[in-house]
């Protein structure tokens, strides 16, 4: 089923391609008439996408809760859990710092604003880009749900992680009493898979609507205009995967080339929506069959999505200092160095912020004079960027996960790559989820 899947993403992602790039060329003659229409028309194919996000979201909020829930009541220890949430931290935070830091080294060496011959908008222009309500105080206080209804039915996260730490906590320190409830939890988790499996035949048909769409509306030219800049930053993000991959090779070795293979379809999913969200549920299945233990991999992933963004902290150091160098604006390497901490910290209030990485780059800009309307220079090739950040995410989450798994003392018996549906008599596919907490 996951090959097969991963074949018919692949091709939709071409189909994709070709069709919005024909419809593009065939009703485009430059008049507003005309680009009324594409927006029209790209909008018909929003809805599958828009249909398909709306299905992903409905999974995650029940499948974090049981999966983390269930990790954390097996592991018997609360010890473990806070060892496991350290270690968490720590690689979030050097991740973090390595990909800002990488971004600011690599856009000085490319300098792909230098010479920019685009129309700079004016200083005094807006980017569109609300930044009012983003702030550190505020965030602190928002990773605290003041109702866990309220958390699940907007899908937060990091409040849904709060909450299910203290419920698995609170089932550890109940005991057997609780076990009934342990086996109701690892009942929804294997429901929640098999749900997830009827969602995930619909991604191909999403894909092919993503691309398509956003082609047939801004069509070739609007990614020609700023051909370098692109080029660069997946030059940058492709640096930054075989850095992680070095990384992860340190720790787990050769293994780390059979990770890659493992979540090549939860990758291929989140380039192609520009969404790491939409491969949250088979990234967890991914990670189930390489072998990362469900408890590790439960509590790491949540996390992960809200403190290990590589991909969109690699992109704010990038971006940031190409508007500055489209303005021929120059910042000394001490204050450059301060954007990265800056961003360091700003970065971490970005988990549920629409367009999260633009905010916090706004957000930062006017701390060192560059102008905030800079953005309006990338805003229309943002949607292609940002289906590279969501892949480079996936891949930071998979070396995480996988790493911490090698520190907690290593790994459960791997499952082939390709595997059966989940109701195969194989016993393969999601029902090994529930399997593995019970081995613990």
């Amino acid at each position: 089923m996951s090959k097969r899947l991963t074949t018919y993403i692949m091709i939709a992602l071409v189909l994709g391609l070709v069709c919005g790039l024909a419809l593009n060329m065939s009703l485009a003659d430059g008049s507003s008439a005309s680009q009324a229409r594409l927006e029209s028309l790209a909008g018909y194919f929003s809805i599958v996408t828009t249909v398909f996000l709306r299905l992903i979201k409905m999974i995650i909020a029940p499948l974090v809760f049981a999966t983390l829930v269930s990790g954390i009541a097996q592991m018997g220890d609360t010890k473990a859990l806070g060892r496991i949430g350290a270690r968490s931290l720590a690689w979030f935070i050097s991740a973090s710092l390595l990909s800002l830091g990488l971004g600011l080294a690599l856009v000085n060496l490319f300098q792909p604003g230098v010479g920019v011959h685009l129309a700079l908008p004016a200083a005094s222009a807006a980017s569109g880009v609300e930044t009012a309500a983003f702030n550190l105080k505020d965030f602190i206080a928002h990773i605290f749900p003041s109702s866990m209804v309220d958390a699940m039915a907007k899908n937060e996260i990091l409040q849904i992680v709060i909450f299910s730490i203290f419920v698995g906590v609170a089932i550890t320190a109940v005991g057997e009493k609780a076990a009934p409830l342990v086996r109701a939890i690892d009942a929804l988790v294997h429901v929640m898979l098999q749900i997830t499996d009827y969602v995930m035949r619909f991604a191909p048909f999403a894909v092919f609507a993503a691309v398509a769409g956003t082609l047939t509306e801004r069509g070739p030219k609007v990614i020609g205009q700023l051909a370098y800049f692109m080029g660069t930053f997946y030059l940058s993000m492709f640096i930054l995967w075989l850095v992680l991959l070095a990384i992860g090779a340190l720790f787990i070795g050769r293994r780390i080339i059979e990770l890659v293979r493992y979540v090549r379809e939860p990758l291929l999913v989140a380039f192609s929506t520009a969404s790491s969200e939409a491969a949250y549920p088979r990234m967890l299945e991914a990670l189930d069959r390489f072998g990362v233990p469900p408890r590790v991999a439960s509590f790491v992933l949540p996390l992960g999505y809200s403190f290990n963004l590589d991909g969109s902290m690699i992109y704010m150091g990038f971006a940031t200092l190409f508007v500055a160098q489209a303005y021929g604006i120059h910042l000394p390497l001490a204050t450059q160095i301060t954007m990265l901490l800056v961003l360091m910290v700003t970065s971490k209030g970005i988990a549920g912020v629409p367009r999260a990485s633009l905010v916090v780059i706004a957000a930062t800009m006017p701390m060192f004079n560059i102008p905030e309307a800079g953005l309006l220079l990338i805003l229309a090739v943002d949607h292609f960027l940002d289906m590279g950040r969501s892949a480079t995410n996936v891949v930071g989450n998979a070396v995480a996960s996988a790493v911490i798994a090698k520190w907690e003392g290593g790994f459960d018996r791997a499952e082939p790559v390709s595997i059966e549906p989940p109701h195969a008599p194989s016993g393969h596919g999601p029902a090994r989820e529930v399997e593995s907490f019970r081995e613990i």
